[in-house]
């Protein structure tokens, strides 16, 4: 099968994107076109795939981006038995070439939210939008094959589609156990994700002799406040860091921070940060988030703290710290916890027989049943 896969507006090496799907695809023996702004992001491009550079989805060459993947979508398309994007923007007025193929849209998260975060469009234009991106949603839907993300994006949509979440990648021997005096957090660091409680966390651990590592992109609005408090040598930050080599990064820490604001928890399901801790060994530290609380506290895999609460985050980190044995078992059981309901191997089979099927290649299988989510 040959599947060309665009994006304009994620990093190329998106983790859901390359590191899961395409993967997946790979391993599977199939062929990749993959259409992604490697350029503009200093990426060299997997020698398996086949890359084609594309400009990136910001500021004032949002247009130009566009115009140029639709371009390459209609040189691209012709030779793909599936073509599936990452992006809601690519949705709007596909050239025609693209439209006789089976197009699969991959649903990451609410079409509002894509297109006015990262810098696409200001909050005030929410109100506007919204009706524009749920006409978008129900044309894609009338002619296109959907996957989600996650199960709560099924209520936006008029009929059921498949749902591939975002798992980890869990190996089948156990990672090295956490190791003293130092917290990671892995994800995109915004203010709804508590990139400020995770600098004022930082300021107490560091008086304590313990290392803050921050490791993803930054919104605009919190950039400032990371270089003045990398600068004052109280945590660093790394930076959008490849998925693989943020989790080596990752591996062996004290805990795995997940802090978002209680605006930014609901109705969603267990972030995969956390997956991704519990799968390396890593104790999570999180906040009341109800869906990581309802696998945390069963499985013995971390601390719950209050929100907005830096002070009693660091404490539990500090905790980990000095107490070898409470790391190590909460470690253990993430790991173990992880592996049995979180386990990446199990739906890349699923999302592959998807594609294959919508590509009129094989049937899909029934789903292993597996515990649900949460």
């Amino acid at each position: 099968m040959r599947v060309c896969v665009c994006t304009i507006a994620r990093h190329p090496e998106d983790a859901r994107v390359l590191h899961r799907q395409i993967r997946a695809l790979l391993d599977a023996g199939h062929e990749i076109t993959y259409i992604a702004p490697f350029r503009a992001c200093n990426v060299t491009p997997w020698r398996e795939i086949s890359p084609v550079d594309v400009p990136r989805s910001t500021g004032r060459r949002r247009l130009a981006a566009l115009r140029a993947a639709h371009r390459a979508l209609a040189e691209h398309s012709v030779y793909a038995d599936v073509v599936l994007l990452h992006d809601p923007e690519l949705l709007i007025s596909l050239p025609r070439a693209v439209r006789r193929r089976t197009v699969v849209w991959d649903v990451h998260e609410d079409t509002v939210e894509a297109l006015t975060e990262r810098g696409h469009l200001l909050r005030p234009v929410r109100p506007l939008l919204r009706p524009f991106a749920r006409r978008l949603e129900a044309r894609g839907e009338r002619r296109h094959r959907l996957l989600l993300a996650e199960e709560g994006h099924q209520a936006r949509f008029g009929r059921p589609h498949p749902v591939v979440p975002n798992t980890a990648r869990v190996a089948a021997e156990p990672p090295a156990p956490p190791g003293p005096g130092r917290a990671v957090y892995v994800g995109r660091l915004s203010a709804g994700s508590g990139t400020h409680e995770m600098i004022a966390l930082a300021r107490l651990l560091a008086a304590a002799g313990v290392m803050v590592e921050l490791i993803g992109p930054a919104d605009p609005q919190v950039r400032p406040a990371l270089r003045e408090a990398q600068r004052e040598g109280v945590l660093r930050w790394y930076g959008f860091v490849p998925n693989d080599r943020a989790l080596r990064i990752a591996e062996g820490a004290t805990a795995g921070l997940s802090l978002p604001r209680p605006e930014a928890e609901e109705a969603r399901p267990v972030p995969a940060k956390v997956m991704e801790y519990m799968a390396h060994g890593v104790p999570v530290v999180t906040t009341p988030h109800p869906a990581t609380v309802a696998v945390v506290k069963p499985a013995g895999a971390g601390i719950v703290v209050p929100h907005g609460d830096p002070r009693a985050a660091a404490d539990a980190v500090l905790e980990l710290s000095k107490d070898a044995s409470l790391r190590t078992g909460m470690g253990k059981r993430g790991y173990e916890t992880a592996r049995a309901r979180f386990n990446w191997a199990v739906h890349a089979g699923e999302f592959v027989s998807q594609l294959e099927a919508w590509a009129g290649r094989s049937p899909v299988p029934q789903p292993v049943p597996t515990e649900p989510l949460g």
